[in-house]
C-alpha cells in the first residue's frame, strides 16, 4: 500500500501541472480572439525607428497586426524579420489613434517564425504620454 501511494502521488502532481500548463495558452489566445501577444514597446517622441523583439518562444504565424495604447502614433512602415534571415517590408502610412490598430498583415511565404518587427513612425503628442505599441500574431 505504501509503495502505491509513493508511486501515485508524484504521477498525480505531474499530471496536474502538465494539464494546467497545456490549458494556459489556449485561454490566453481565446482572450485575444485567437491573437497571441508577441511583444511590445514604449515608443519615443518625434520621428524614430524602434524594434520589437518577438518574445513568443515557438510557433509559426500567418498574420500579424499592431495595436497602439496610451497615445496616437503615425506609423510609416514595418520590416518583419523572420528566423530564417528573410524580411518582409510593409508600407502602413497611417495615423493610428490611441486604442487603434493596423490592418491585418498577411505574412508572405506561408506560416513563419517571426524574430522581430522594426517600425518607423513619428508622434505629435502634446500630452507628453508615450504610446505603447503591441505586436500580435495569428497562427
Amino acid at each position: 500500500m505504501k509503495l502505491s501511494k509513493l508511486f501515485f502521488l508524484p504521477l498525480l502532481a505531474l499530471f496536474t501541472i502538465s494539464s494546467m500548463s497545456a490549458s494556459f495558452p489556449a485561454e490566453k489566445l481565446k482572450a485575444f480572439g485567437g491573437w497571441e501577444l508577441l511583444g511590445k514597446k514604449k515608443v519615443n517622441y518625434g520621428l524614430d525607428r524602434d524594434e520589437i523583439m518577438v518574445t513568443a518562444k515557438e510557433g509559426l504565424f500567418s498574420k500579424l497586426h499592431l495595436s497602439v495604447k496610451r497615445a496616437p502614433i503615425n506609423l510609416h512602415k514595418l520590416r518583419i524579420h523572420f528566423a530564417n534571415g528573410q524580411t518582409q517590408n510593409v508600407e502602413i502610412r497611417k495615423n493610428i489613434a490611441k486604442g487603434g490598430k493596423t490592418r491585418v498583415i498577411d505574412i508572405t511565404g506561408g506560416k513563419r517564425v517571426i524574430k522581430k518587427v522594426v517600425m518607423w513612425y513619428d508622434t505629435k503628442n502634446r500630452a507628453k504620454t508615450r504610446a505603447v505599441v503591441q505586436v500580435f500574431g495569428k497562427h
